[in-house]
């Protein structure tokens, strides 16, 4: 402290803030793990959903339309797993374009030196096959199921304009979404550093 009370000095100051920057890190690195544990959740839970719209679409005597349950199903799972997805992967690029640097220059090291696993992840051979096969299970899990029930129910007798309109909103919701999906992958590689 300086003789001033209650003024910090610089290296004081610059302390502090480190200390700031590491417990930022440290509430990004738990929110961002709680949001793959919960991303990761939505699968199964997909899946929990498929059966049971199923179940009921297979039984005998099942309500005409009942096929047109799919569609919300993956729509609301989807949309929360992508919600999930976006905000892992910004929490990411903020670590690695803000608070990387932030924290180098407060350490004296240079950019690259500090929070190395963030970007050595993304280095990784191999990365981009392994985030287009991701893109490809994200897109079964939640777009094909709902695309194919609507394409499924259309032929059925229960076709009525109620059906109809429903049917063509959900599918309509299901291109969006699976737009969407496809945007938000990340399939570039980052260049490893010596």
């Amino acid at each position: 402290m300086t003789g001033t009370p209650g003024v910090m000095d610089d290296k004081e100051r610059r302390a502090a803030l480190r200390e700031v920057l590491l417990l930022e890190y440290e509430a990004l690195k738990s929110e961002q793990k709680a949001r793959i544990v919960a991303r990761d959740h939505l699968m199964y839970a997909t899946l929990a959903g498929l059966v049971s719209v199923l179940a009921v679409v297979l039984t005998a005597g099942a309500p005409p339309g009942t096929l047109l349950l799919l569609p919300p199903v993956c729509l609301v799972l989807g949309w929360t797993y992508l919600a999930n997805d976006l905000k892992i992967s910004a929490a990411g690029r903020y670590l690695r374009r803000e608070l990387a640097p932030r924290i180098a220059e407060l350490a004296g090291s240079p950019p690259d030196a500090v929070l190395r696993w963030e970007r050595a992840h993304r280095t990784e051979p191999g990365r981009t096959s392994t985030k287009i096969l991701q893109l490809s299970v994200d897109l079964l899990m939640f777009v094909v199921p709902a695309a194919a029930a609507v394409a499924l129910h259309w032929p059925a007798r229960a076709s009525g304009r109620g059906f109809l309109i429903v049917s063509l909103a959900e599918l309509s919701a299901v291109a969006v979404l699976a737009v969407r999906i496809v945007l938000a992958a990340d399939l570039t590689s980052e260049r490893r550093t010596p």
